[in-house]
């Protein structure tokens, strides 16, 4: 029976001696000096959030623009100080970086030789700002400039408005608009991918920040007042305006939907974000519109170089838009995981409801 009683005593002083080994080799949660996990990104420089894409991202109709992006040498991004990353608040962060330009295609956001309005890649440009500053966040909304060419939707749908014994412009586009949105989703997953990949070389993990392609709110409902739907407003089509907000918008978010996917960033769905606070929804009000009527900036047309930007502000977000949109991507950005809609609530605020996941 001695003899037993040793055995098992020094069978499980070994094991006590095999466990001691495990955690010296391996490490120990409370042992004192064990390099702990790093806090936040890599490098040095201020905590930043940096948005990438196009118009809706530069802040193209919400006015202000910066000197250097409103006509100078030829660059339209028409970048402003009221865009929502100037305005979303994140713990910590201490600078907005924008490198949105207006009219920008996904190669132009992707890593390559593209250029808009004089200004190249604007993940390139993210290369640089990494080595002064640590990013923790980036947001990108792009694709509407590749094949679905929104803007050019908008023109061919106001021809339509003027021929009133033609077919509306959404009779076509009922046809094509699939297949247009298909052929844009690589475009936007490997734009979002080169981003990825920036940050990879500086030494960023997925976990030091967070990757978000946000997709386009309709600006422009169907429900507007007869007497702006007009040269003083929204020169539409009632069915025009009906497929765009009922349905083409929808498609555009769902092929966003899966490029954010295949590109492993969050989604943050704006199909919906501006119902209520479309373009002339205001009628004589327009303080509650979040987006810019018809715009003719008259000054522009006396000058060459300028003339052919007068339009350019019409149906983008304003400032009181981009400042909705803000507080829904500061509520997303918070929530760190996940997808999800920004919706208006009883506060008329947007807000980040996320999207519920069948299991």
């Amino acid at each position: 029976m001695r003899r037993l009683r040793w055995y098992w005593g020094a069978l499980v002083l070994a094991c006590v001696a095999l466990l001691a080994g495990f955690f010296v080799f391996f490490g120990s949660e409370s042992k004192p000096g064990q390099p702990q996990p790093r806090q936040g990104p890599p490098g040095t420089g201020p905590l930043t959030v940096v948005a990438m894409g196009d118009s809706t991202v530069s802040g193209e109709g919400a006015g202000q623009y910066t000197a250097a992006t409103n006509g100078q040498g030829g660059n339209w991004c028409h970048r402003s100080p009221n865009a929502f990353v100037e305005k979303v608040a994140v713990p910590g962060v201490t600078a907005h970086v924008n490198f949105g330009c207006s009219g920008a295609p996904a190669e132009q956001v992707a890593l390559g030789d593209a250029k808009q309005w004089t200004e190249g890649s604007q993940a390139q440009q993210l290369a640089a700002l990494v080595k002064d500053h640590r990013v923790a966040a980036v947001v990108i909304a792009v694709g509407a400039n590749d094949e679905p060419k929104f803007s050019n939707q908008v023109n061919e749908c106001f021809k339509a408005w003027f021929n009133a014994g033609g077919p509306p412009c959404s009779t076509a586009l009922k046809q094509t608009w699939q297949s247009k949105v298909d052929a844009m989703v690589p475009k936007v997953a490997k734009a979002v991918s080169d981003v990825k990949a920036v940050l990879a070389q500086a030494g960023y993990v997925p976990a030091d920040y967070q990757l978000i392609l946000q997709s386009y709110a309709a600006p422009i409902g169907p429900d507007l007042p007869e007497d702006l739907r007009t040269l003083n407003g929204c020169p539409f089509r009632t069915e025009d305006l009906r497929w765009i907000a009922q349905t083409g918008i929808g498609v555009l978010s769902s092929g966003l939907k899966a490029a954010a996917q295949q590109a492993g960033a969050r989604f943050l769905d704006l199909a919906k974000a501006g119902l209520k606070h479309e373009a002339c929804s205001g009628g004589a009000n327009p303080a509650t519109e979040w987006f810019t009527r018809l715009t003719l900036q008259l000054a522009d047309l006396g000058h060459v170089e300028r003339a052919g930007h007068a339009l350019q502000e019409s149906f983008h977000p304003n400032a009181a838009g981009h400042a909705a949109i803000a507080n829904c991507l500061t509520e997303f950005v918070a929530a760190k995981e996940g997808n999800a809609t920004c919706l208006a609530g009883a506060d008329g605020k947007l807000h980040a409801v996320p999207e519920v996941v069948a299991r």
